[in-house]
């Protein structure tokens, strides 16, 4: 089911916010007023933002605009997908099974841990010294 109407969606990973906006179309994917190939160099990023569209077998049907910031590379990839995986379950409600077995759904809730008082990092203490 494809509409002329577009929709919205929001995916977050680690501290990467991606606003996602989905309509019909041809297939382009645009983040941050770039194309998919100038702005993710690393195939494995762009593999990731195209997993939704793989399980649905909806490749080429949806025009993706992806405003993305925070985060590193794989942060954002993961939020895109997250992002677009959402848009098509609003689209089409009946491809929210599909997307929810292969886990697209599931927001990565993994953050950083902050560094503590008096450690190196997070958890690296400093070298004991028995003299």
């Amino acid at each position: 089911m494809v509409t002329n109407a577009s929709t919205q969606a929001t995916g977050r990973r680690k501290s990467a916010i991606a606003q996602i906006r989905l309509r019909a179309g041809d297939g382009q994917i645009v983040v941050n007023e770039r194309s998919l190939e100038d702005y993710f160099g690393r195939p494995t990023s762009r593999m990731v933002i195209n997993q939704p569209f793989d399980v649905t077998e909806l490749h080429g049907r949806y025009d993706v605009i992806a405003k993305v910031c925070g985060g590193g590379v794989s942060a954002q990839a993961g939020a895109i997908r997250l992002g677009i995986a959402r848009a098509l379950i609003s689209v089409n409600p009946e491809l929210r099974p599909p997307l929810k077995k292969a886990g697209y759904l599931t927001r990565d809730s993994r953050e950083v841990e902050r560094k503590k008082y008096g450690h190196h990092k997070a958890r690296k203490r400093p070298q004991y010294s028995k003299r």
